[in-house]
C-alpha cells in the first residue's frame, strides 16, 4: 500500500499540470501593419471597431479561417485578418506613465518615459524587466514587467 501512495500522487499532479498548461499557454501576435482595422466579425464587411497602431500586442482566442478573434490587454476583443499579423514580439503600456531605465531595477537612472498605449519592441525579458527598443530608437532601455503587457 506504501508504494501506491506515490504512484496515486504522481498522477494527480499530472493530472492538475495537464488542465493548467492550456490554460497558462497563451498565443500572442502583434500586428505587423503600420495601421490596422480591427473588427466585430470576421470579414473585410464587419464593422470596424478601431484601429490598431504596428506591434500592438494581441492575446489569440479564437481561430476562424484567416481570421483571429484577439483581446487586447484592456481585455477588448475583436477580430483581425491572420495576414496582417505578426510574431514579432512587443510591449504595451498599461499604467499611465512608465520610467525607462539604463538597467533592470529601480537604483538605475530613468532615460526616458512612456505613456499609456505607448507600443515598445521586445528584444528580451530578464526576472521582472523587459528590455525594450528606446521609443526614440536609439538603443535600449528596461522597464518593469508590472508596467507593460505583451511578450
Amino acid at each position: 500500500m506504501r508504494m501506491l501512495a506515490p504512484i496515486r500522487s504522481l498522477l494527480i499532479w499530472t493530472a492538475l499540470l495537464t488542465a493548467l498548461v492550456p490554460a497558462l499557454a497563451q498565443e500572442l501576435v502583434s500586428v505587423r501593419n503600420p495601421t490596422v482595422n480591427l473588427r466585430a466579425s470576421p470579414g473585410t464587411d464587419a464593422e470596424v471597431l478601431w484601429k490598431l497602431s504596428q506591434g500592438y500586442p494581441l492575446q489569440v482566442l479564437e481561430k476562424k479561417g484567416d481570421w483571429l478573434q484577439v483581446q487586447d490587454f484592456e481585455g477588448d476583443k475583436g477580430w483581425i485578418a491572420r495576414s496582417v499579423t505578426a510574431t514579432a514580439p512587443h510591449h504595451v503600456v498599461k499604467v499611465k506613465t512608465a520610467n525607462l531605465r539604463k538597467g533592470p531595477g529601480t537604483r538605475f537612472p530613468v532615460v526616458g518615459k512612456a505613456t499609456y498605449g505607448d507600443v515598445l519592441r521586445t528584444i528580451r525579458r530578464q526576472g521582472e524587466w523587459v528590455v525594450v527598443q528606446s521609443p526614440t530608437g536609439k538603443g535600449q532601455v528596461w522597464v518593469s514587467s508590472s508596467l507593460v503587457w505583451g511578450w
